[in-house]
């Protein structure tokens, strides 16, 4: 390309507002009603948070099946939680088991498909992710259809180990197979985005329509883009002009039916673009408690981090590295040993979300007990990049319809589709297959 690269961080400014773009080929340097079952004052949702490069294999699936397991060391954070937590083992995803690293499992963790190997642009999940589906149905109530957020940007460039585009591992959340959605990492910026669509003037900004205030610089920067980045920044606008129809639908006296369920105006915002991991991690798992409490959307997706990620976790006593380097460790005790406390840490915070959750009363339940929460790798072993077993977490009650608590120990190779199909039909989603799903795990039904 003669024209001009992008950061990575480019966005669209104009009259006060920031909208931040999908990933762009441009962007190659260096580096209604609702018709689920949920009552008024209750609703169901549903959140998948994905960490990347697995567990320490041999320190994760419990001994013991059913209400009676017992924890392993890596799933000892969950505590108190135990009895608001399902494990499962024994599942995969058969069309990722290609060989080729981390982008495969991780870019198809919610599809369940095998995505088109490319060091292009020309990405294709192969598929739909569960989350998507259900936001087909649970995002007709809502402003926003659903929530995608992390801790880091976009990596692009290839991974020549193993010939893939890096931009597969910065996404688990497909609309449609070439359409990727952008997750925000900026806290700050996703509160202002609830905000603004509960009704409020984030920052004193104006209320007029996102897309009036950008609209010149979105021409400016089109002018810069060759023909494959400007249709996919079309197709990314076209999905905000949407969304801003929703919300002026929503606005209107004879049509509004959906209004926020707390002052959000009225709570603190986060702290803008934190520079520490951990931090920025907790002030994510706070901003999905938020949407959920106020009902801003019901579906959530959360990357803990991007696939191959030179994260460096020095801050969890014990280890001197990232997770990545450590997910092969090549069977050396003191390499696992932090590798097992990585995964801990990643246990803790899912378990900070759901004690977060469970803390907000609704009606004569919580918000924890209205949700099903999935948490899960793409991966079993990141030093075999095993696609095996999955290590996976599915917590909440999702308004009665789940029974968590159990070990439910699959037959080996079971899909991991059937988790995500329960998971659907557990949220209200009439679905009856997902991917290569033989039927819903049953045994999770309350």
């Amino acid at each position: 390309m003669s024209k001009p690269r992008l950061t990575r961080r480019t966005v669209l400014r104009g009259a006060g507002a920031m909208l931040a773009l999908p990933w762009l080929e441009g962007m190659q340097s260096a580096f209604a009603q609702d018709t689920g079952a949920a009552s008024a004052d209750r609703p169901i949702r549903m959140a998948a948070l994905f960490y990347p490069n697995g567990c320490r294999q041999d320190r994760w699936t419990p001994a013991q099946s059913g209400r009676e397991w017992e924890m392993t060391p890596q799933l000892t954070p969950l505590g108190d939680r135990k009895a608001d937590v399902s494990v499962v083992s024994g599942l995969w995803h058969q069309a990722t088991n290609t060989g080729d690293g981390h982008y495969v499992k991780d870019a198809a963790w919610l599809t369940g498909t095998t995505i088109t190997k490319t060091t292009g642009v020309d990405l294709n999940s192969g598929g739909i992710s569960a989350d998507q589906v259900a936001a087909q149905t649970l995002g007709k109530v809502t402003p926003l259809p659903s929530l995608e957020l992390g801790t880091e940007a976009v990596r692009s460039g290839i991974d020549a180990a193993v010939g893939y585009t890096r931009v597969y591992g910065a996404h688990i959340a497909w609309r449609q197979p070439t359409q990727p959605l952008a997750k925000e990492i900026n806290p700050r910026l996703v509160f202002d985005r609830m905000t603004m669509v509960a009704g409020g003037k984030p920052d004193g900004r104006s209320n007029r329509p996102l897309l009036d205030r950008v609209n010149e610089d979105a021409k400016r920067l089109s002018q810069n883009l060759g023909q494959h980045d400007r249709q996919r920044l079309e197709q990314y606008l076209e999905s905000v002009r949407a969304l801003e129809q929703r919300l002026s639908d929503l606005e209107s006296p004879t049509e509004r039916s959906w209004k926020p369920r707390v002052d959000l105006a009225s709570r603190e915002a986060p702290a803008n673009d934190p520079k520490e991991h951990a931090e920025r991690t907790r002030l994510m798992l706070d901003m999905i408690a938020l949407a959920f409490e106020a009902d801003v959307t019901r579906v959530a997706t959360f990357m803990f981090g991007n696939s191959v990620s030179d994260i460096n976790f020095s801050f969890v006593e014990g280890v001197e590295g990232s997770h990545h380097e450590m997910s092969h460790h090549r069977n050396e005790e003191k390499l696992l040993d932090q590798y097992e406390r990585i995964t801990k840490w990643h246990v803790e915070q899912y378990v900070y979300l759901l004690n977060k959750l469970r803390s907000l009363p609704e009606g004569d339940s919580n918000v924890l007990d209205n949700s099903a929460i999935l948490f899960g790798s793409g991966l079993r072993d990141g030093n075999s990049h095993n696609p095996h077993d999955l290590p996976l977490l599915l917590g909440g009650k999702a308004g009665g319809k789940l029974s968590p608590g159990q070990h439910i120990a699959a037959t080996k190779d079971n899909p991991m589709a059937n988790l995500l199909l329960t998971m659907l039909q557990a949220v209200d989603v009439p679905a009856k297959h997902f991917a290569d799903s033989t039927g819903p795990m049953t045994e999770l039904f309350a």
